[in-house]
């Protein structure tokens, strides 16, 4: 592989939090190179440092030590307005529990991602409506999420964090709350929107079945990634 394909280079990165009077290693020695529009996926039981990893990754966290470099910044290092504007740019986030705000339509969810960069209203009216049509919810862009159900929350969330056509996706159990046939659905998406825009996918589940479906898995053990299957060209 050449290096200059690796969007994300990750060294000796180790992540520590005090709980309790105590410290915890949630990640430790990690090495980890990701390769631009590749999807990763990480498996392990709760609380060996999957969400930490993702966290990351996605510049919500620093390592205790090690450099987490994505496209050549230090995200360990640099200035805490850069990484937000990093995160701003370049990361959508995906979670298990949808996260979104209960009181704002599915349209204003949405449009929450594109606040901090500053857009026109009129440029951010048509990138929402672009990204809810993406995920099959045009029609429902006046609905609160109370309205809608857990599968076209999930659907908002995924508009959300396309809407601002970012080089990274980065999934939290984002099949965990959902029935069978709508994490079908949901991860058939998933899959279908990296393919057509070439996204990078991380993506933390406990379900073989999601698992299964990207290029590269990794298990999360005590802190520490392997790699147990490699797909990519």
């Amino acid at each position: 592989m050449d290096p200059s394909d690796d969007i994300y280079q990750l060294a000796g990165v180790s992540k520590t939090y005090r709980k309790s009077g105590r410290e915890i290693l949630a990640v430790r020695e990690l090495d980890l190179d990701i390769r631009a529009g590749e999807w990763l996926a990480v498996q392990g039981k709760t609380g060996h440092g999957k969400t930490t990893l993702l966290h990351l990754l996605g510049g919500l966290d620093r390592p205790t030590r090690g450099r987490v470099t994505f496209a050549g910044q230090d995200l360990a290092t640099a200035p805490e307005s850069q990484v937000r504007r990093v995160r701003a740019d370049s990361f959508g986030f995906i979670f298990q529990t949808f996260n979104l705000v209960p009181t704002l339509t599915a349209y204003e969810n949405v449009e929450a991602a594109l606040i901090p960069l500053g857009l026109h209203h009129t440029q951010r009216r048509e990138q929402v409506a672009a990204a809810l049509d993406t995920v099959g919810l045009g029609d429902r862009a006046e609905h609160l999420p109370g309205e809608l159900s857990g599968g076209q929350q999930q659907r908002v969330a995924i508009a959300r964090a396309l809407v601002k056509a970012p080089r990274v996706l980065l999934a939290d159990e984002p099949t965990g709350n959902l029935d069978e046939d709508t994490r079908d659905e949901i991860i058939t998406l998933l899959d279908t929107l990296w393919r057509e825009r070439r996204l990078t996918l991380v993506l933390v589940s406990h379900d073989s079945s999601v698992v299964r479906r990207a290029q590269r898995i990794g298990v999360m053990s005590r802190g520490r990634l392997s790699i147990r299957q490699d797909t990519r060209a």
